[in-house]
């Protein structure tokens, strides 16, 4: 594995561009490229982080939510998947889950050094998938690290193209008076988009999400994982993992059911349609 240190941040316009251009252009490569980037001394944009903080529901970001290194991370995600090397196009993967440790609570003012890289491309019944890992360290120690997976489609021989069906959520994860609903207006995917950098035309307007098949513009999977964190901030140790499952698109706009089961080991949350019930994502938070 190459680990290439880069001095600045990627500008995310060029690359989403790069990839809008690229998008209908066949991939020579097969095989993810053996390279990671790592970007030295990142100090975080306060006005961002705040702006970032008000997006996602979090009342407090003097110490960064476990979800802002994701967006320390994204540029260097996306210089590596619009390589030339990336054999998938960019603009049809799919978000189907995340896991970040956090392993101490950051301060905003730190200056961290970020390092990403592929892991392997691993078969899927509904085609292949891979993960980007990411590091984060402060000096020499390692604070915080996740792993996104991703999955590219591929239809099989014989394989039906209707979407799958996902049941309702499990019982610990159903509707109560006690669950409270959350109403989502049209206007979050932009919203999430100007403090995340993610201008995927998926999550910004309905025109834009029906040039890519979709009926509405579908709300940010680590939105979603940002939000249910920010609910439960008040009860999360300074040292954990949390692990996600994204399952249905949320279309917007949209109302949804946050439940969360604590353990004796661990929680247990997830989001779900308010009316049916069905998941659109699923997760557990482990103390470290």
């Amino acid at each position: 594995m190459l680990i290439e240190e880069i001095e600045v941040s990627p500008p995310l316009w060029s690359l989403f561009s790069k990839a809008v251009l690229h998008s209908g252009l066949p991939k020579k490569s097969r095989q993810l490229p053996a390279l990671g980037l790592r970007l030295n001394r990142v100090h975080v944009n306060h006005r961002n982080l705040t702006a970032y903080g008000a997006v996602c529901a979090f009342n407090s970001t003097a110490m960064l939510p476990a979800t802002y290194p994701h967006i320390l991370a994204f540029p260097l995600h996306m210089a590596l998947m619009t390589s030339e090397q990336f054999p998938f196009p960019l603009l049809g993967l799919v978000h189907i889950s995340n896991k970040i440790q956090q392993f101490r609570r950051i301060h905003r003012d730190s200056l961290l050094d970020i390092e990403c890289y592929f892991g392997d491309i691993q078969s899927h019944h509904k085609g292949q998938i891979f993960s980007v890992h990411t590091h984060v360290y402060l000096g020499k120690e390692l604070v915080w690290s996740s792993q996104s997976t991703m999955l590219h489609r591929q239809n099989r021989p014989g394989q039906s193209v209707k979407p799958a069906r996902e049941s309702p959520a499990p019982d610990s994860h159903r509707h109560n008076t006690q669950s409270p609903i959350w109403v989502l207006d049209q206007g979050l995917g932009f919203r999430y988009a100007r403090v995340s950098g993610d201008f995927n035309p998926i999550h910004l307007h309905p025109w834009s999400a029906r040039l890519f098949g979709f009926p509405r513009s579908i709300a940010h999977g680590m939105w979603s994982k940002a939000r249910c964190l920010a609910a439960l901030d008040s009860q999360l140790p300074p040292a954990f993992a949390v692990d996600v499952h994204f399952k249905l698109p949320m279309f917007l706009p949209a109302e949804v059911v946050f439940n969360h089961q604590p353990h004796p080991t661990n929680q247990e949350f997830s989001l779900c349609e308010a009316k049916t019930g069905k998941p659109h994502l699923q997760g557990t938070i482990q103390q470290l």
